[in-house]
């Protein structure tokens, strides 16, 4: 009786380590193959592994990217305002009430003092109406640049909660010609921080990303993000997810060696 409860306990704990490690790989490939099949793009959008002072987040791979270079005109949140910029939007999810959406972002400038640059990620619902403001980050010359000063507060959860800019030229492909160039004290980059919201409400819904040049379209500012969930399900297209065979063949000699002691 003992050793039947053992097994199956082992089995238990084992199908919980699979599908955990299949939900974290699915959450790393997102973006490997390029932006998934139905997300929007406006400006400058693409993905990237690790370039210059944007390392890979905890998740590996690619991650998605956003940048004001080559940005379109009116792409700004409203009442902020802006130039040029890009706005990426994913294509629409179905989540339950309660479900947690999930994902880390990393905000880039190569702006400074009195060029106030900004990023954000925003929740809409199917008619793209505002449900929440994510997060807010913005190019400041020193102090918090997370969340953005003279902006909505976030609605998520942040962690850290406030973020200095890490100082300096920032080097990263997306910025263009500015990589590695700093207009005026506040360039930098934040590193990667979590966003956690609770969805308060059933429904479908559309994630925004985005970030604006504030007062002239010079001195590039960007965004990254990756393993973005939902409820713990990957936002983007299905993908296939690789069988995970070191954590197989570890939960089998788990159970062979629970059966060979008490057989």
């Amino acid at each position: 009786m003992k050793n039947n409860l053992l097994i199956t306990n082992i089995k238990i704990i084992a199908s919980a380590m699979l599908f955990a490690l299949s939900l974290n790989t699915q959450a790393s490939v997102i973006f490997d193959s390029g932006l998934p099949a139905g997300w929007n793009c406006e400006g400058t959008c693409g993905t990237a592994g690790a370039d210059g002072d944007v390392t890979e987040s905890s998740f590996g791979g690619n991650y998605g990217w956003v940048a004001t270079t080559d940005g379109e005109a009116g792409v700004g949140l409203e009442g902020i305002g802006g130039t040029t910029g890009s706005v990426l939007t994913s294509s629409l999810f179905s989540a339950e009430a309660g479900d947690d959406l999930n994902f880390f972002f990393n905000y880039v400038t190569s702006d400074g003092a009195g060029f106030a640059d900004y990023g954000w990620a925003r929740l809409l619902d199917e008619a793209f109406n505002q449900v929440a403001i994510l997060f807010t980050a913005r190019t400041l010359e020193s102090g918090n640049i997370v969340p953005g000063f003279g902006m909505p507060a976030p609605e998520a959860t942040l962690s850290p909660a406030t973020v200095e800019i890490i100082g300096g030229a920032p080097t990263w492909s997306p910025l263009g010609g500015d990589s590695g160039d700093c207009y005026k004290a506040g360039c930098g980059y934040t590193g990667w921080i979590e966003s956690n919201y609770s969805i308060a409400n059933a429904g479908n819904y559309y994630l925004e990303f985005g970030t604006v040049n504030w007062d002239d379209s010079q001195y590039q500012s960007g965004l990254a993000f990756d393993g973005i969930s939902v409820g713990g399900d990957v936002v983007g297209e299905p993908v296939d997810v690789p069988e995970p065979q070191t954590a197989i063949l570890f939960v089998l000699a788990l159970a062979g060696l629970a059966r060979k002691k008490y057989s």
